[in-house]
Parts: structure tokens; C-alpha cells; sequence
């Protein structure tokens, strides 16, 4: 079964996605059969595997909604939102939004506030372990920061790669671990802000929960402010900020990559 044309190429696509389109005119079977029972076989495969991709990427949110509910909601986000590569790990970047919006107006899932919040956190731990490899700055690079004195304001931290803050109004880095072992969800207080750090540290992919101080401090550094101003901003959302424990949290799993004092270009 292929198209006719090349010019039938979009027809396709689009009549893989959407059930209530007819087969296209365009396609031809090898023995001149109507292809329309052979196209609807290939549609319920494509959908299928897209779905399955989407199960592969949010397990927990597929526990925390149920398998049926989650496959009607992942159904819906793969007619509206095709995949753009063919790396299906990739896929489903999207969907933490597309999850806000459902939860915003389907009913039954209001009760799931927090849904598109653990689906952002398991995006990321796909993102985390597919990121590049860095190699994290070693002691000679922190002494030599440490001797900027009063410079020490100035330089600016470049952080790994697959670092990501997942910042919630609930406890989502708590949820997220209590899925990945036999704990009473509940039973959980999951109705207070909570901000979920998410990295590669080895092989191993980390979701840990982080002062809101720290993912301040964190995402300020992301956007390559200094690190006096980025300290300063921990400090002024988070009066309790202790910059020694998330400094010594950022060397100990190997976050920094790069210390670019103030003389120097970042690297």
C-alpha cells in the first residue's frame, strides 16, 4: 500500500491522525484491492505506538490517572500534536502542557491538580538521560574560585546539561518518589509547594526534593546570572536559603561544569 504520489504525502499524515477522515484517494494496494481495510489497520498501529510511547514516558502519571483514562487523554494529545522527529523518545514533549488543560476542564481529573506537574518531571528525567556528557569541574577550579575574594560575586556557573527545577505549588518530587516504591499515596499531604530537582548523576537519573531557595539559586544560574545576584535571589524568595549545603550538593553530584571567573569568557 503506498500513496500515488509524493503530493499525497500530507494527505496521509494528516488522515493518520484524524479517525474521521476517509482513506485517501490517493493510495494503491500492491493487487489493486481497496486499501481502505489495510489503512485502517496501519492508522490503529501508528496511534497505537505513539500511545505506547507516551505510556513509556509518564509511567507514573499513567498510575496516578489509570491506564484507561490515560490512554483516552494520550489518544487525544497524539491527533492534536504529531511527533516533529523520529525519535519517539523524544516524543511528548508537549504533553505536561496539554495534561494542565485537560486537568483544567475535564471533571474527573480535577482532583489531579498536580498531574501535569509529575508529567513535567518525568519529561525531564527523559531529557536528563539523553543529555549531553559534561565533565564537572574539579578542585583546582574551585580553588581558584574561592581565591576571587570579593570577585567571588561576579563569576558565573555553568551547570550540566540535564539539570532541570520542576517548581510546584504541590509536593510533586514527593509523589513522584513515593510511586517508585510501595508507599500509601493516599495517605500523602500532596497540598503544599514543592520544587523537584531533576539530573543525571552516572548512569543514574535523580528526582530530588530542593528548598525553594535552592531551585531559585538554581534557575538563576540557568539563565547565567552571577553568582552574587543568583544567591541574592535565593535569599530574598527564601529567607532560609543555605548556600553552603547547596553548594556542597552541586560539587558532590557533579552539577558544575564550568566556574568562569570574571576575567574570563563563559565557557
Amino acid at each position: 500500500m503506498t500513496p500515488a504520489t509524493d503530493s499525497g504525502q500530507g494527505e496521509l499524515a494528516a488522515a493518520l491522525l484524524d479517525p474521521d477522515r476517509p482513506c485517501p484517494t490517493n493510495l494503491v494496494a500492491w493487487n489493486g484491492s481497496d486499501p481502505s481495510a489495510r489503512f485502517a489497520v496501519y492508522r490503529n498501529n501508528v496511534v497505537f505506538s505513539l500511545i505506547e510511547a507516551l505510556a513509556d514516558t509518564f509511567p507514573v502519571a499513567q498510575c496516578v490517572i489509570g491506564v484507561e483514562c490515560f490512554r483516552s487523554m494520550a489518544a487525544m494529545y497524539v491527533r492534536r500534536h504529531p511527533p516533529r522527529s523520529c525519535v519517539l523518545a523524544q516524543y511528548g514533549q508537549e504533553f505536561p502542557d496539554f495534561v494542565a488543560d485537560f486537568v483544567t476542564h475535564f471533571a474527573p481529573a480535577r482532583e489531579l491538580p498536580y498531574l501535569a506537574d509529575l508529567c513535567r518531571i518525568e519529561v525531564a528525567r527523559v531529557r536528563a538521560y539523553h543529555a549531553d556528557d559534561v565533565d564537572p569541574v574539579g578542585p583546582d577550579d574551585v580553588d581558584a574560585a574561592l581565591a576571587c575574594g570579593e570577585g567571588l560575586a561576579d563569576i558565573t556557573l555553568s551547570l550540566h546539561p540535564s539539570l532541570s527545577i520542576v517548581a510546584s505549588d504541590y509536593a510533586v518530587a514527593s509523589l513522584w518518589a513515593a510511586h517508585q516504591m510501595d508507599f500509601d499515596v493516599d495517605a500523602m499531604s500532596w497540598d503544599r509547594p514543592e520544587s523537584a530537582l531533576i539530573l543525571r548523576d552516572g548512569l543514574d537519573v535523580l528526582v530530588r526534593s530542593v528548598s525553594l531557595g535552592s531551585a531559585r539559586f538554581l534557575q538563576a544560574l540557568q539563565q547565567e546570572l552571577t553568582f552574587g545576584h543568583a544567591a541574592a535571589v535565593a535569599v530574598h524568595d527564601d529567607a532560609a536559603f543555605d548556600l553552603s549545603a547547596t553548594l556542597a550538593m552541586l560539587i558532590g553530584h557533579g552539577v558544575l561544569t564550568a566556574i568562569n571567573l570574571p576575567s574570563q569568557e563563559p565557557s
